[in-house]
């Protein structure tokens, strides 16, 4: 499910297959559609089917910030295809986080920054309603999925740990792996004894943890990885 234009434009931008795009007002969502992204214009127009307002409130109960539901395939993806990937951009590997949101907005900032992937351990599913509303339906921009483990890899393994090294410029390799735990409890010693390299987030005493996708988007940009050239 993708809940609302920016979700529905970024799906078909990165070669979503969407079968339909739901919405109470067809003429409200062109214009705003229109305006936003006239890239995808033809396809919305082609794809928006109006419903009445009952029928819309049982579609999105919560209500969504613009007026488009769309329904599109999820596109398989293999894992090990993910970490086999050619090039120097790094997999981001997220240990059992909690929050859908925050797993969306990693999803947000790694297709942002050009990585290779996203894999996620534990029980929340990327592609979730409540993550590919927090990653505005960029989880078709860059290869996303659930796994049980971190699969065998040639990739070198970096975990963001209190105790590593400062983080500076250039410190991440290319082709890295990079592992982020939860805020409470950090990484798993299993992943920790794994990985080759530990860096982390030079931070003002006192202040304990960041928010998930702002640690993933410090990694990223700071540590060197940054996004491709365009």
């Amino acid at each position: 499910m993708l809940e609302g234009v920016h979700a529905v434009k970024h799906a078909l931008r990165f070669g979503a297959r969407l079968d339909v795009v739901w919405t109470p007002d067809r003429g409200s969502l062109v214009e705003l559609v229109a305006e936003l992204a006239p890239d995808v214009l033809v396809a919305v127009t082609a794809l928006a089917v109006e419903v009445d307002r009952s029928t819309w409130a049982r579609l999105a109960p919560r209500g969504l910030p613009s007026p488009a539901l769309g329904l599109a395939a999820r596109p398989g993806v293999v894992p090990a295809d993910v970490l086999a990937a050619p090039g120097p951009a790094p997999v981001v590997l997220l240990e059992a986080p909690r929050h859908l949101g925050n797993v969306g907005a990693v999803v947000r900032v790694a297709a942002a920054a050009g990585a290779a992937g996203v894999l996620v351990t534990g029980p929340s599913d990327p592609w979730a309603p409540g993550a590919v509303r927090g990653g505005a339906g960029l989880q078709f921009a860059v290869p996303t999925a659930q796994v049980d483990d971190l699969p065998a890899t040639d990739r070198p393994l970096v975990a963001l740990d209190p105790t590593g090294e400062r983080l500076t410029a250039g410190a991440v390799p290319d082709r890295a792996v990079l592992a982020f735990g939860t805020e409470r409890h950090g990484l798993s010693t299993a992943l920790l004894e794994r990985a080759e390299h530990r860096v982390a987030i030079p931070m003002r005493p006192g202040v304990s943890s960041l928010n998930l996708a702002t640690a993933v988007a410090i990694v990223l940009y700071a540590g060197g990885t940054g996004p491709p050239s365009q």
